[in-house]
């Protein structure tokens, strides 16, 4: 099992900017690829930013520029910078590990942080 926590969330004004972080813990040697997904109110959830342990990153394509994602092995730990935030960008993000239990694989989720930027 894999438990990651979320942090970093909060309220923004437009233009701003935000850190999000996610920590991992239990079988973390299990994980490959983390990411982000968002889900803003009345819409369908989607892929924010991924990173595998080799650092090759994938990005939605209307994020490219504004985010970054990153990963410290060391901590276990991925973070989303978040910039020129604008209130579209409001949701619940949630962050994902990728990972195999029993030899078969696995996606472990966070229970996400609430994003909302304010216009």
């Amino acid at each position: 099992q894999v438990q990651l926590v979320e942090s970093g969330g909060g309220l923004v004004q437009a233009g701003g900017s935000l850190r999000l972080s996610c920590a991992a813990s239990g079988s973390i040697y299990t994980t490959n690829a983390m990411g982000w997904y968002r889900q803003a109110p009345g819409k369908q959830r989607e892929m924010v930013a991924a990173i595998t342990t080799g650092d090759s990153t994938n990005y939605a394509d209307s994020l490219k520029g504004r985010f970054t994602i990153s990963r410290d092995n060391a901590k276990n730990t991925v973070h989303l910078q978040m910039n020129s935030l604008t209130p579209e960008d409001t949701g619940v993000y949630s962050c994902y590990a990728d990972g195999r239990a029993n030899g078969y694989p696995v996606r472990y989720w966070g229970q996400g942080t609430q994003v909302t930027v304010s216009s």
